[in-house]
């Protein structure tokens, strides 16, 4: 029996097992072979053995430890700061035993395994260096495919082959080190980096620690991207349809492509399918929605669908193409059928193309031209509400722009729209709002006064129409002035900027009799920090309000050195000089000298957290009118969580709880 035991006083013993082609090419004489080959004598180098080589693999092996012992024709063993390396792989331990005849290690302690970008860390390893196949007690591990990592641990890693691991009692993330929000957990867990693709049984979706989601079978992409399969199906009832199961398919078609079908079976009312088809590419995108309940049982049998065009398309040279295309088979199609709120409230749906091109002209300057058509299909869902159906629009639009014109900005608005109605009165409206401003700013302030005359000119469908055509010609001049002041400050150890932004508006518009007008587009727009500091509180062109107002304002905010904006604080509140005379059919005028005080509050409370809180009160009746909250939780690009509260005084108050989105982007 050849025996090699090996001491040293020092921490590091190399060891070489050679493959044979290079023991070959060794020299006899310095491994002092004895003639009969009866044994073996050796001549120690500083730190370096070699040994004629059984291993299969012409790979080289190489040990360092402080302590290795064995018989060299079948087993090593070493002890204390164990490594062993081959190419492409490294094992780390307290203690290693090598089996050079089956190509086996077992190797207890501090244990790791490193190979082909990933780390396995454990309490005990077996594993064959060939098959590449073994078990891990208590591992944690970190794999690597494409630029995609995922991490995790559990009670038992098991190797299947080449880049083929199987994780019994263990969990799944692919979210970075430290953030520990999202979880896959599984009682059987396979990660196959050959095909990419995750498998886990008696699985379980985790978010902060809390359950979300249950399957007893999941399947997902290691390196985040898109593959086909069923997606999570969806169990619930209601009173109309019944017990409902869905089950999503997801068919990735191609990088830029690809579609979805989701069946659907409603106890009540029967089998229904719906699908989706969407498409990526550098001058074009779109969707199509289609789906179909053939025969509703609720309804007499009666066939209902539901069908969605969006395209938008790049023509080149600054021309672009935009189709939306809307239908349903009924107007109770939503309200019975679809089990999205957003769905259910909608009362009109779009049916419209546009056509545009932007471009520069007049050297720097910049202009838009558009030309539109706009139809509706109106859903009369609640017969004791009707809805008014909205007009049809025929539309053309010129924008333009022209800067440092002098010591002014010049600036041209116009529009040209036929609106037809089968009841009500019908007409052309013709739009020109030219204005000049003069910005004047420095470091610390900035005043802008500007001042313009909105034209419009109203021909009308003489068939139905009740008043002449006529025209209307209003002057509107404002100044804008604000103030930044700035300071340098510490907050909790880090170096933050603080701002202080206080801001004047003031509108005059003299008043012009508007009553004999009518009204195609023209409403109330909601009161909020965008449009207390606007000209018009009206939406559309048929109503210019009359005006001799100043809106006054103030923000503070605190920056990161980064400029990430860790707080912000706002308040605003509108002050009238005049009482107000131009109105909207069927709203009372304004009888308050100030507009509601509006506050703000947000920010990044913590990395990858926004928080808003926003609130609407009225001083003179000491009453809020609307607040809302909101959450967003954004751990990376594509996977969102937002929880928001809206309050409306004299409304239902109106709660959005938790919503998850887990994108998948198209490939250009």
């Amino acid at each position: 029996m050849l025996i090699m035991s090996v001491f040293r006083p020092r921490p590091i013993v190399l060891l070489l097992l050679c493959a044979w082609d290079c023991a070959m090419a060794a020299d006899d004489s310095a491994l002092g072979l004895k003639p009969d080959g009866s044994g073996l004598q050796l001549k120690l180098q500083p730190a370096f053995i070699r040994i004629p080589p059984t291993n299969r693999d012409a790979v080289p092996i190489f040990f360092d430890a402080d302590n290795i012992q064995g018989h060299h024709e079948r087993e090593l063993e070493a002890e204390g700061t164990v490594r062993l390396r081959k190419r492409g792989k490294a094992v780390y331990a307290d203690w290693l035993r090598f089996d050079k005849q089956d190509n086996e290690l077992h190797a207890r302690g501090s244990v790791r395994l490193e190979q082909r970008g990933d780390t396995i860390d454990g309490t005990e390893l077996k594993y064959n260096l060939d098959t590449e196949r073994g078990a891990m007690d208590k591992p944690k591990y970190s794999v690597q495919v494409n630029a995609t990592k995922g991490r995790g641990e559990g009670e038992k890693l098991v190797f299947e082959g080449e880049n083929k691991y199987r994780m019994l009692g263990g969990n799944y993330t692919s979210c970075e080190v430290g953030n520990d929000d999202w979880f896959l957990r599984a009682k059987d867990l396979e990660i196959d980096k050959t095909r990419q693709i995750g498998t886990a049984h008696n699985a379980s979706v985790e978010f902060l620690g809390v359950p979300i989601l249950y399957s007893p079978y999941l399947s997902f992409s290691l390196d985040r991207q898109r593959k086909s399969g069923f997606l999570s199906p969806t169990f619930g009832t209601t009173g109309n349809s019944g017990a409902e199961f869905s089950i999503p398919y997801y068919w990735n078609i191609a990088p830029n492509r690809d579609a979805t079908f989701t069946p659907r079976v409603m106890s009540k009312r029967g089998a229904m399918l719906s699908s989706e088809f969407r498409y990526l590419d550098s001058a074009y995108s779109g969707e199509f929605r289609y789906e179909v309940l053939p025969t509703d049982r609720v309804k007499d049998g009666a066939s209902r669908f539901a069908t969605s065009v969006r395209h938008a398309q790049n023509l080149g040279g600054g021309w672009n193409a935009n189709v939306n295309v809307e239908k349903v088979s009924d107007s109770t199609y939503f309200t019975d059928l679809s089990t999205q709120i957003a769905a259910t409230s909608q009362v009109v749906l779009p049916r419209q193309g546009v056509l545009s091109k932007t471009g520069n002209w007049w050297n720097d300057g910049t202009f838009g031209f558009s030309a539109a058509v706009q139809r509706w299909q109106t859903l009369q869902t609640d017969p004791l509400n009707p809805v008014t159906q909205p007009y049809n629009r025929s539309a053309l639009t010129l924008n333009a722009t022209k800067q440092n014109l002098g010591p002014a900005d010049f600036d041209f608005a116009s529009s040209f729209i036929e609106f037809t109605h089968p009841t009500l009165i019908n007409g052309k409206r013709a739009v020109a709002y030219p204005s000049i401003s003069a910005p004047l700013q420095s470091s610390y302030a900035y005043l802008t006064p500007k001042i313009g005359m909105h034209v419009t000119r109203y021909d009308f469908d003489q068939t139905n129409a009740t008043v002449s055509d006529q025209s209307r010609a209003v002057p509107i001049s404002s100044i804008d002035t604000g103030l930044l002041f700035e300071r340098n400050m510490t907050l909790s150890g880090q170096n933050m900027l603080q701002t202080l932004e206080p801001k004047l508006y003031y509108v005059y518009i003299p008043t012009h009799n508007q009553n004999q007008l009518p009204n195609f587009d023209s409403g109330l727009q909601t009161v909020n920090f965008a449009t207390l500091f606007s000209e018009n509180q009206f939406s559309g062109s048929d109503r210019i309000n009359d005006a001799n107002q100043v809106t006054t304002g103030v923000t503070s905010r605190l920056l990161q050195e980064n400029g990430v904006e860790r707080l912000r604080v706002g308040l605003a509140e509108r002050f009238y000089f005049k009482s107000q005379e131009v109105t909207l059919p069927g709203i009372a005028a304004r009888n308050d000298n100030r507009s509601d005080l509006l506050a703000t509050l947000g920010g990044t409370i913590m990395p990858h957290w926004t928080a808003e809180l926003g609130w609407q009160y009225t001083t003179a009746a000491s009453q809020t009118q609307r607040a809302n909250a909101s959450v967003r939780y954004e751990p990376e690009p594509g996977k969102v969580v937002n929880v928001a509260y809206r309050y409306t005084n004299g409304a239902l108050t109106t709660a959005s709880g938790t919503t998850t989105f887990i994108a998948i982007p198209m490939a250009r």
